[in-house]
């Protein structure tokens, strides 16, 4: 039997916190009946003088068991939580845009469209990837080996990081050629380190192999 659903969220206002539970809810039941959502206001903020002292407005959203059954959630578990943890880091970044999940039989993909994700993406694209850390650190302790691998997109970044490793694997690939010593990657997800693997499969004379343990796992480049 389903229980009740409660999410909580915050806003510079108690309507924006609302609008924050409502996108939050939406985005796990797409077919939402919305005037079935309760609100309850846990605090409605302070704004403080010259910001200091500032506190959000808090809301909980109860939506009752049978209006998550009139609409069933679109995605798995897991899908369905990164869709919820990626929508609220946009919400925190105060982003406009939307977040999108695709899930297959070896990962949940969650990709993120709008016209300021570089926000999201951050330098060398360091925020987008600590994101995807995280979300995979989480889906590795919650479901353990039945985890998927989780990967967080935006704007193709994915696909010029793929890019961008495949150079690095070469690099490394040519100084361990010329070194004979093998030669450490930093940590990445699995789906990065099969695109160095399957890049590095066929060049003479160097091989990989995969150490450590999740979500700390890396490639290392070694003379064949």
């Amino acid at each position: 039997m389903s229980s009740d659903l409660t999410v909580e969220t915050t806003g510079e206002t108690v309507g924006e916190a609302k609008w924050a539970a409502l996108r939050e809810l939406e985005q796990r039941y797409p077919a939402l009946d919305k005037a079935a959502v309760r609100f309850e206001v846990v605090s409605e903020g302070q704004r403080g003088l010259l910001g200091v002292g500032y506190e959000p407005a808090r809301v909980l959203a109860h939506l009752p068991a049978e209006a998550t059954e009139a609409a069933p959630a679109a995605d798995g578990d897991q899908a369905a939580e990164a869709r919820m943890l990626v929508s609220r880091v946009v919400a925190a970044l105060e982003l406009d845009a939307t977040v999108d999940v695709h899930e297959d039989d070896e990962q949940v993909v969650a990709t993120v469209s709008g016209p300021d994700v570089g926000l999201l993406i951050g330098r060398h694209g360091q925020t987008i990837d600590a994101i995807q850390y995280l979300l995979n650190a989480i889906a590795h302790r919650a479901y353990g080996d039945e985890r998927k691998e989780v990967v967080v997109d935006a704007a193709g970044y994915r696909e010029r990081r793929r890019a961008t490793l495949e150079a690095l694997a070469l690099r490394v690939a040519e100084r361990v050629l010329d070194s004979g010593r093998a030669e450490e990657l930093e940590p990445m997800t699995a789906v990065e380190r099969k695109v160095v693997h399957l890049r590095l499969k066929d060049v003479e004379g160097v091989a990989t192999t995969s150490e450590g343990t999740e979500p700390n796992r890396y490639v290392v480049v070694l003379p064949e």
